[in-house]
């Protein structure tokens, strides 16, 4: 199973790489594959490299399900 991590693009460092802030951490990821890619976009990373853009409903989906998944995980701990 592969895991995208949805992010936002903070600043176009090139054309090959640029800078996603994954709710306030910053990264410098690949954005070869996917062409177009903006300050503002919406996007999913997968191994350092952008894989898709994304919506914001889409976006706000993906960061519920994490936060459930989390919750879940404490809650088996316990």
């Amino acid at each position: 199973m592969c895991l995208g991590v949805p992010g936002k693009v903070v600043k176009k460092i090139s054309e090959m790489q640029v800078l996603v802030d994954f709710g306030g951490i910053t990264r410098a990821v690949d954005a070869l594959l996917v062409p177009d890619i903006k300050e503002g976009d919406l996007v999913i990373v997968h191994a350092g490299a952008i894989i898709g853009k994304i919506d914001e409903e889409t976006f706000n989906e993906i960061i519920s399900t994490y936060r459930e998944l989390a919750e879940a995980m404490r809650e088996d701990r316990a």
